[in-house]
């Protein structure tokens, strides 16, 4: 939502600067402009009445809700911020690591042995080598 949207259902509205304006605030009896409106370059609009109405009463007069004063979320993921570089603490990546390690260990080790592989422990050892690689792109690392 565009400051216009809230600024057509105020009255006495008088512009005051580049992005910001005063108006009578609706949430209480006002006599004067006591509410002032700016909109941020990033399209957030603040709010703040000088009489001492909370921003929610404010809204709530006007028949918005709080979240009308904030832009849109993008839907897509590539326009959100700056994606977060290790989502993952390194610690329990290692530990997962660690983990799924030791269940290939113990089928290379059945291997060795001479011991069939049967059904269940191939699925198993297909699974740990998917969590590792997972593990591998979850620290930002490539595998091949």
């Amino acid at each position: 939502m565009s400051a216009d949207n809230l600024l057509s259902r105020l009255d006495k509205v008088k512009r005051t600067g580049q992005g910001k304006w005063s108006a009578q605030c609706p949430s209480h009896d006002d006599k004067g402009p006591s509410l002032s409106v700016s909109e941020n370059d990033d399209g957030k609009i603040l709010i703040h009445c000088f009489a001492g109405c909370s921003v929610h009463e404010v809204v709530g007069a006007v028949g918005l809700d709080l979240s009308d004063l904030f832009p849109p979320r993008p839907q897509d993921p590539a326009q959100v911020g700056k994606p977060e570089r290790r989502p993952f603490p390194a610690a329990d990546i290692l530990r997962a690591v660690a983990f799924e390690t030791m269940v290939v260990a113990m089928a290379g080790t059945a291997l060795l042995a001479g011991q069939p592989m049967n059904a269940f422990d191939r699925d198993r050892l297909f699974i740990a080598v998917g969590r590792i690689q997972a593990a591998l792109d979850a620290g930002g690392l490539r595998h091949g």
